[in-house]
């Protein structure tokens, strides 16, 4: 028994207490650009980018310590490159970041949401390496850029769906 217990709880070469907080971090910081599109009713929003930040951190949690497993570190035909987990988390959540993407009527739509999945997966990778400042700092410029200027394109008429009315109107 003390086996099993053993293997369900392992050493980490990150205290415990730590990985929490930065999945905790991953999870606000996601929630907050995901606030802001779920706000202005976009199909991908709080949950999705929490989900997205978070399980990027998770990944490089796991990179990190990997690199560091008893199993991999004494033999020299194992190399863990945490690199390619950046490269990992990357694709796959600009894959999922360009379904969001929709080309009808000869308009680009939800390119903004897609564009915000990305960082949210950005933001999640900087969290699970440990780069708080980083991963806060990149969340307080997103939402300025999404809800500031937001609103800014909004009162002024530079959304590209009004430009593409006002078009069609001439």
């Amino acid at each position: 028994m003390d086996l099993i217990i053993a293997d369900m709880i392992p050493a980490s070469r990150i205290h415990y207490p730590i990985i929490f907080a930065r999945l905790l971090g991953a999870i606000v910081f996601g929630g907050l650009i995901g606030f802001e599109r779920e706000a202005r009713d976009r199909p991908a929003g709080f949950r999705t980018h929490i989900l997205i930040s978070l399980a990027a951190a998770l990944f490089a949690i796991i990179s990190i310590e990997a690199v560091h497993m008893p199993g991999f570190a004494d033999d020299e035909q194992v190399r863990i490159d945490p690199l390619r987990v950046i490269e990992a988390v990357t694709a796959g959540v600009a894959f999922l970041a360009a379904g969001m993407i929709v080309f009808a009527r000869g308009r680009v739509h939800w390119l903004t949401t897609g564009t915000g999945m990305w960082l949210s997966g950005a933001i999640g990778l900087a969290m699970g390496f440990g780069y708080w400042p980083i991963a806060f700092f990149t969340t307080l410029a997103a939402i300025c850029v999404l809800f500031a200027f937001g609103k800014l394109e909004h009162r002024f008429g530079y959304n590209s769906a009004r430009r593409a009315d006002r078009d069609k109107e001439q």
